[in-house]
């Protein structure tokens, strides 16, 4: 069994997404302990727990100790049985944290699945639904060979969530090498601005505004406006860079208490951050490739402008389970580069 301290690093729930995923994918069964030490609210939430229990389900395993605010669980996977997926967080938990756990092993298991989400698509300190969609999903793509499909439904904002994604996920048999060390010039600035129940003006002024940094700076922006279907009232903004050799995204949520402009003032911080700094893979991006790169077929790298605490966390979990040694160049905090030789994985049994 792989015994994986939930303190570690960074401490959060990314340590337990991993873990679960790996373990499902090798077959190995595995111990997390002192799960988000480090959080205000340790233990496991609603969506950690939807997690868990989702692999456990795709993986016709065995969870012993998942219960909410445990921390810690053993998870014992069996066989990857494909085909159709429904999981619900009774919350406004995010859906794309659960996503990002059965990827992995429904992505490598030779047959397609469809998986229907429900929760959060647009939390905090998480991926909105968004992101995976028009970053995350095309990265992986473009440079590993998966197709995966993403369609929201519904918006699901916090507090409430009741937000519903629809994922389609193409078979895979093995994951290929990528090497992405420059982004190449910059094709097109896209903005796409959401609106769930609240005045269309705030819209425009996040939209005016970010129009406005960017012109600044000699960009032209594609804006789009999306007015979008949900119980709750929700408000974001991404941009999406699309680069000649990669793509890189910036999103930031409106909420209550903050002006338009400020949540427009952040995504243009957050790309110019990227733009100024030396590196292809925008740092968000980057740590969910590390589990990707550890199972594909040959030496993969890339440069990224920023080595953060979760990329150095998400390496050391990888380790546990494979062997393998990844090498960064570069200091935290700072630009740098990450390169491993894969295990060549190859699709295993499914049913």
């Amino acid at each position: 069994m792989v015994r994986i301290d939930g303190s570690y690093g960074e401490g959060g729930g990314q340590i337990l997404r991993t873990a679960l995923s790996l373990a499902a994918v090798l077959g190995k069964p595995v111990e997390i302990y002192n799960i988000r030490a480090k959080r205000g609210n340790p233990g496991l939430r609603p969506q950690h727990l939807i997690s868990a229990q989702a692999i456990s389900q795709i993986s016709q395993g065995e969870l012993r100790g998942g219960e909410m605010g445990s921390p810690q669980l053993q998870f014992y996977p069996r066989i990857i049985k494909t085909g159709r997926y429904s999981f619900k967080i009774p919350t406004a938990g995010s859906t794309g944290l659960v996503l990002q756990t059965i990827l992995p092993p429904l992505s490598l298991s030779g047959q397609r699945s469809e998986v229907c989400l429900e929760g959060g698509t647009h939390t905090a300190w998480s991926p909105p639904a968004d992101y995976l969609r028009d970053v995350f999903l095309p990265a992986l793509r473009g440079m590993m060979g998966i197709r995966v499909e993403l369609e929201i439904k519904k918006w699901g904002w916090y507090p409430r969530g009741q937000g519903r994604v629809q994922v389609r996920i193409e078979p895979t048999s093995t994951l290929q090498a990528f090497s992405q060390q420059e982004r190449g010039e910059l094709k097109r600035l896209k903005a796409i601005c959401t609106l769930s129940n609240l005045p269309p003006s705030i819209a425009q002024r996040e939209i005016q505004r970010l129009d406005q940094r960017l012109s600044d700076r000699g960009y032209t922006l594609h804006p789009e406006t999306v007015l979008a279907p949900s119980v709750g009232k929700g408000n974001s903004l991404l941009l999406i860079a699309n680069f000649e050799k990669t793509i890189a995204g910036f999103e930031a949520l409106g909420e209550r208490g903050k002006r338009a402009e400020e949540v427009a003032d952040e995504v243009a911080e957050g790309f110019f951050s990227y733009i100024d700094t030396e590196g292809a893979i925008d740092p968000h991006l980057a740590d969910q490739l590390i589990g990707y790169m550890a199972l594909a077929n040959g030496v993969s790298s890339f440069t990224t402008t920023k080595i953060t605490q979760h990329l150095l966390t998400n390496i050391w979990v990888v380790e546990r389970f494979l062997p393998l040694k990844f090498e960064v160049e570069g200091k935290l905090g700072e630009p740098g580069r990450v390169r491993v030789e894969g295990i060549g994985y190859e699709c295993a049994p499914t049913r």
